[in-house]
């Protein structure tokens, strides 16, 4: 898996990705995954986490991304041409925003109505008004999902962003991209 996972992210400095500062430490930033809490937190959740995800968060197992925004195909509440994560969820319990944590994905399902559409591990700086998740509906619960944003302030409108978890993850762009000041 390890040779796998760094094919899949050949070429990106996995140690430059997150921002390590206190609150990402604190709220998100869980020991890396064994395959057993691996194992625990799918059958939790009931869907197979993608091979690239479970790969990054061997490496570091949440956090925040140093790239911000990620190109969108049309206008969200965020946005006309992105949308912004301020957090990736790690495969764990013991913290926040963890996937099976405090704020995870089943929070986001059960308290604030989003679409049972897969596994949300992404947040956003709206406090809640849109999430990026793994979306199963196309492939099942042991598929590739695909990469969304759902909007609750536009009724959860979902708009798609990648075809799987490495394309996001190489599509992420610096919040600097999108200054059009």
């Amino acid at each position: 898996m390890v040779g796998e996972f760094r094919g899949v992210f050949a070429g990106l400095d996995l140690g430059e990705f997150w921002d390590n500062h206190d609150y990402a430490l604190s709220a998100y930033v869980e020991t890396p995954p064994s395959s057993e809490s691996v194992a625990s937190v799918q059958a939790e959740l009931g869907y197979r986490l993608p091979a690239s995800y479970v790969g990054m968060m061997s490496f570091q197992n949440s956090g925040v991304p140093r790239r911000t925004c990620c190109p969108a195909p049309n206008p969200t509440t965020w946005a006309d041409d992105h949308v912004a994560v301020d957090g990736i969820m790690g495969i764990g319990r013991s913290k926040r925003c963890s996937l099976s944590g405090e704020a995870g994905s089943r929070f986001w399902i059960q308290e604030w109505g989003y679409p049972p559409i897969g596994v949300y591990f992404a947040t956003c700086p709206s406090a809640g008004h849109d999430m990026i998740a793994f979306d199963y509906r196309g492939c099942g619960p042991d598929g590739e999902p695909r990469i969304v944003h759902v909007d609750q302030e536009w009724d959860y409108q979902i708009t798609v962003l990648a075809p799987d978890f490495a394309s996001f993850v190489r599509a992420l762009r610096p919040e600097t991209d999108y200054d059009h000041v």
